[in-house]
């Protein structure tokens, strides 16, 4: 069942859920936010629609009556270039975890508003292909410069000196800015795979990043922390 609110050129979502009820929670907000907006009640109907329709972005919840929302994840991550927001009850940092990893760009634990629901699509939305495959040449986020032609990071025009691996953990970040990374994410990425099971670093080069980059550290406006989870990069 497909329901467009929005003009054709607006941006799809495919939103996930058995519940007739959410749906008709989500519907109208979307529409009204100028998203043409799809529905499915189980995870082949998901997997098909998102096939035929290409959406922007997936909302997915997780308990769905045929198959586990995880599942749909693997069915989806290997052609699709849709970003999927997990909407799900579970709230564990376990299941929001293996969401993550498994490829998801961010995670809402039901019940949520629709406010903090609009800014998680816009952050993963703000992300361009270019930056899911790579880094731009060259970002600005407030006063936090990045040339990364250069290597070179700047504070309201001050150089900062970054080591190796403090820049390779901003730049991980940054080619995911809005969505959530997960430690075991970084890690591998960062340090490789054979230091999976050593969190402590990921918490240690961050707590340094946000005394270089960040104008009050105890109050961070770019590094933030999803406990137990892992780190968000916020434009």
């Amino acid at each position: 069942m497909i329901r467009d609110n929005a003009p054709p050129d607006g941006r799809t979502v495919l939103v996930v859920d058995d519940e007739p009820s959410i749906r008709r929670f989500l519907r109208p907000y979307l529409g009204s936010q100028g998203y043409r907006v799809i529905e499915a009640e189980t995870g082949r109907q998901a997997l098909a629609l998102a096939g035929e329709n290409e959406p922007d972005v997936i909302l997915l919840d997780l308990g769905l009556p045929d198959m586990d929302g995880l599942e749909v994840l693997a069915g989806l991550s290997p052609w699709t270039r849709s970003k999927v927001v997990v909407i799900s009850a579970r709230g564990q940092e376990s299941q929001k975890v293996a969401a993550l990893d498994a490829g998801a760009s961010d995670y809402l634990t039901k019940p949520f508003g629709l406010a903090e629901l609009a800014a998680r699509l816009r952050a993963v939305l703000r992300r361009s292909p270019g930056e899911e495959e790579g880094l731009p040449a060259r970002v600005t986020y407030g006063d936090v410069d990045i040339d990364f032609q250069a290597h070179a990071v700047t504070l309201a025009g001050e150089p900062v000196h970054l080591t190796p691996t403090e820049y390779n953990l901003l730049a991980c970040l940054v080619r995911h800015v809005g969505k959530v990374v997960t430690h075991a994410m970084l890690l591998r990425e960062v340090w490789g795979r054979h230091s999976l099971e050593r969190d402590h670093y990921v918490r240690i080069h961050v707590h340094k990043l946000r005394r270089k980059i960040e104008a009050d550290p105890a109050r961070p406006r770019h590094l933030h922390t999803e406990t137990g989870v892992g780190y968000r990069f916020v434009p």
